[in-house]
This record gives structure tokens, sequence and C-alpha cells, in this order.
């Protein structure tokens, strides 16, 4: 049995104990590789998270900075349009007060020229009034010298 036995270490160690050795090492390196693969794969998916998280941030950053610019626009473009239309405001109280100064001085002459009119009819009146009594004198006045130079 000693003999079978060491025959059999001596065939297994001469023809079988390499290969099987040979076969733990490379198992075992495919295992070392899988597991530094495996490590590797686990880094750069660190990374990559890492750069996804950096970019989401890049992202989101960009994104506050498009939402501020925005408002920033919105603002300027309100108050454009409110400082137009104050300027379009005073515009036009200023040409309704030009318009109103327009149509005072216009009634102001309207009134003068009323005011001259009645005046010129309100003379005319008188001086017929007067015309009319120096009528009537100068007719007694003639009536008068004709008596006499009748008598």
């Amino acid at each position: 049995m000693l003999i079978t036995f060491s025959l059999l270490l001596f065939i297994l160690t001469k023809f079988a104990w390499k290969p099987i050795i040979s076969l733990l090492r490379n198992r075992e390196n495919t295992i070392e590789e899988a597991l530094r693969s495996a490590e590797k794969t686990k880094e750069q998916m660190a990374k990559m998270q890492a750069d996804n998280e950096r970019l989401m941030d890049e992202a989101r950053k960009d994104r506050d900075k498009l939402m501020a610019e925005a408002r920033e626009m919105k603002e300027q473009i309100l108050n454009e349009a409110r400082q137009r239309s104050a300027e379009e405001g005073k515009k036009l109280i200023e040409n309704a007060r030009a318009q109103i100064v327009q149509e005072r001085f216009a009634a102001v002459d309207e009134i003068r020229s009323m005011v001259a009119q009645y005046s010129v009819e309100i003379a005319e009146k008188l001086l017929r009034q007067k015309l009319e009594k120096n009528m009537d004198q100068q007719a007694l006045i003639e009536e008068y010298i004709r008596s006499i130079r009748v008598n």
C-alpha cells in the first residue's frame, strides 16, 4: 500500500500536480483580476457619480444664473415700460395743459371780441340817442328861426 501510495504520489506529482497547481494559480489570477477589475469599475463608477454630481451642480448653477438673468431682464423690461408709460403720461398731460391754455386764450379772445362788439353797439346806441336829441334841438332851433323870420 505504501508503494502504491508512493507510486500514485509520484505519478500525480510528475504529471498531475503541475497542471492542477497551474490551474489553481490561473484561477487565483483570474479571481484577482476580476477583483481588481471590480475595484477599478467601482472607482470608475465613483468618479462617474462624482462627475455626474459636479455636472448636476453646474447645471443647477447655470439654471439659477439663467433664472436670475431672466428675472433681471423682466425687471428691466418692466422698469422701461413704466418709464415709457410715465413719459407718455407726462406728454399727454403737457399736451392737455397746452390745449387748455390755447382754448383759454381762444375763449379770452372771443370774449374780448364780444366785449368790443357790444361796446361798439352801446356806443352806437348812445351816439344815436345824442344825435336824436341834437336833431330834436336843431329842429326846434330851425322852427324858432323860421318863426322869427316869418314874423
